[in-house]
């Protein structure tokens, strides 16, 4: 297709974005569903403080592994959106056998960070009642680490070829048998010993082993995937192909470190203050998690679609593409914004019936609501520049609004203006709206180069 090809018309291209992003959506929140499932099952048994502190600590971990298996095969994502966008679908499968390098090579460091958690509980201080508790956990979780980064892979594989309904399959299977695995292993039936806490880390891994064979199943067997021959053969590693995949997606790894960095130092630092305000801000940053959800699953979406016009050689079409899902974008984060703002008290009591953290919750919850414009922005933003292979220039871009802007304001605000938790919301809520500023004008250029240009982001790439 050439590139002054209209876009398409504006409501196929909502409608189109709006089929890849709900069953990543809801995939996404029934992933979240697994943590939550496992706080409310761990909180049910008899030792419940030291189980929940271990899964809070060695999910924190688990997390900052994942960040980096996440960030790094997410480059997967655009480089098969844009071969299938220009109807090259074995090249498509070709990079995914590389991207089965990576994610082996991801794999090893993974399950031995896992594996050895406790040793680094240490290091960090942690509780000493928490860290055998912690270690038993980690260690029956950590042979799901390798099996997590295969998982990651099929998925962004499947996303960027326009197919997003196998994350929502795994999504949901994971919930749905995650609570009776967590029956019989954390609380010892149908035989089984009572292993608590680290029966919980037994029945995730055995979940995700469970989705990373669903998968491969699913992507051998559907007509769909026929095209791209994923499994036709075996590759050796091509350096120069993992080159190119290291290239676009470990800037994205250094990204979501960031980010996450961001809300973690801003979890310790409110835990100076005391127990009730970190138990307000876990209610006011867990409800807005569940939110986020529905911009990350958009913000996938928005990469596909953009890749693909590039794919075809139709910059007018990306940057139509990702203006439309700026706007979707938008549209999901008022509504999450509005009952933030009309429910607090409703959303509060789902999470604890204290008076006292409520009161609290309830005004970081108005915070939250104004949060959620340009956190919804960041991370579509984010997306839409990934589709263009674009990451190293936002990674820089989080580094300077996250951290200089975010962590620090945040910090003079709650420790030297004596605003408490609420000055750590209003470091982060900076933070993102800085993010957002500048990754729109960088998308803004971006696409406009890339139009000048007559040239798609692959053979145009970013400084």
């Amino acid at each position: 297709m050439h590139h002054n090809t209209p876009p398409h018309s504006l409501w196929f291209e909502v409608r189109r974005t709006l089929q890849l992003a709900a069953p990543v959506m809801i995939g996404l929140v029934a992933g979240f569903a697994m943590n939550f499932i496992d706080t409310v099952m761990a909180g049910r048994l008899p030792e419940k403080e030291v189980a929940l502190a271990a899964l809070a600590t060695g999910g924190a971990l688990w997390s900052a592994g994942l960040m980096v298996v996440i960030g790094t095969l997410m480059a997967v994502q655009p480089a098969v959106a844009q071969l299938d966008g220009a109807g090259r679908h074995a090249e498509a499968g070709a990079t995914t056998r590389q991207g089965l390098w990576l994610a082996l090579a991801l794999g090893l460091p993974f399950f031995l960070l896992v594996y050895h958690g406790g040793k680094l509980l240490h290091l960090l201080d942690v509780d000493p009642a928490i860290i055998p508790v912690a270690t038993g956990y980690l260690q029956a979780l950590a042979p799901g680490a390798p099996l997590m980064c295969l998982v990651m892979l099929q998925r962004f594989f499947s996303e960027g070829s326009g197919h997003t309904r196998p994350t929502m399959y795994i999504g949901l299977g994971g919930a749905a048998l995650n609570i009776p695995l967590n029956w019989v292993l954390m609380y010892g039936h149908l035989g089984f010993p009572a292993l608590g806490a680290t029966g919980c880390g037994y029945a995730t891994a055995l979940v995700i082993g469970l989705q990373a064979v669903f998968l491969a199943a699913y992507l051998r067997r559907h007509r769909h995937f026929r095209p791209f021959a994923l499994f036709s053969r075996w590759d050796g590693p091509d350096l120069a192909e993992l080159r190119s995949l290291l290239a676009v997606g470990l800037p994205i790894a250094g990204t979501l470190f960031v980010e996450g960095s961001l809300f973690v130092a801003a979890s310790l630092l409110i835990g100076r203050l005391g127990p009730m305000p970190t138990a307000s801000h876990l209610v006011a940053i867990n409800f807005s998690a569940l939110a986020f959800m529905i911009p990350l699953g958009l913000g996938s979406a928005v990469t596909t679609r953009v890749g693909n016009a590039l794919g075809r050689n139709d910059p007018e079409g990306a940057r139509h593409a990702g203006w439309v899902g700026a706007g979707i974008v938008l549209a999901t984060q008022s509504l999450s914004a509005t009952v933030m703002l009309v429910f607090p008290m409703a959303i509060v009591s789902i999470y604890t019936g204290d008076p006292e953290i409520a009161v609290l919750a309830v005004s970081l919850l108005s915070l939250a609501a104004i949060f959620q414009l340009p956190d919804g922005i960041q991370i579509c933003m984010a997306g839409i520049l990934r589709g263009y292979k674009d990451t190293l220039v936002p990674m820089w871009v989080n580094v300077v609004s996250y951290w200089f802007v975010g962590l620090s304001l945040g910090y003079w605000l709650t420790f030297s203006r004596g605003l408490g938790p609420a000055g750590m919301w209003w470091g982060m809520i900076a933070g993102l709206s800085v993010g957002a500023v500048l990754l729109t004008a960088r998308f803004s250029w971006r696409s406009r180069r890339a139009i000048r240009d007559g040239l798609s982001g692959r053979s145009a790439p970013a400084p």
